[in-house]
């Protein structure tokens, strides 16, 4: 009786650091903050948390594309070097914003680069095993990649003022 009871309590336990685990990437990341429990269930063993010291190399670009990441706190420099210049930062990644988008959208490399600029925390994702549960959850997957488009095409606009800044500075110089 005690050992099928420890067994229990054991299991218990177990089941509430995932719900809380599940339950504090819920809060940071409101691309899932829609999503039901039996969900969130399924999606918290494809997250891996990771901490990154100022000046770190996350990934460079043309690196293998694996790992669509979320920023729990923290900021992380994306930059794109173009082959005959120099790199342009394109965008700054704080709380609550995703980076490595080539992973999700099934691209071989990542196109650009990411750099912790001060301490950051993330969750990491494979982007093959997040489209594998889109794959298999359609309607929350449905969710999910609106959502994520959302956030890329926002970055994209967020790029190309940056583009037109940086092109604008140099025709005045």
């Amino acid at each position: 009786m005690q050992i099928m009871m420890f067994a229990t309590v054991t299991s218990i336990t177990v089941r509430v650091k995932i719900l809380e685990k599940v339950y504090w990437i819920v809060n940071r990341i409101a691309l899932f903050q829609e999503l039901d429990v039996q969900e969130l269930d399924l999606l918290e063993p494809l997250f891996e948390q990771l901490s990154f010291r100022t000046g770190t190399i996350i990934f460079q670009q043309g690196e293998t594309a694996k790992f669509i990441y979320f920023v729990l706190n923290g900021t992380v420099d994306i930059s794109f070097k173009p082959y005959d210049g120099i790199p342009i930062t394109v965008s700054h990644v704080g709380k609550g914003g995703l980076f490595g988008w080539s992973a999700i959208v099934g691209s071989e490399k990542y196109t650009s680069s990411a750099i912790a600029i001060e301490p950051a925390k993330v969750f990491r994702v494979q982007g093959s095993e997040l489209r594998k549960f889109c794959v298999e959850h359609p309607d929350d997957g449905k969710e999910i990649l609106e959502r994520l488009a959302d956030g890329a095409s926002s970055r994209w606009k967020d790029a190309h003022k940056q583009v037109k800044a940086i092109l604008l500075q140099e025709l005045q110089a």
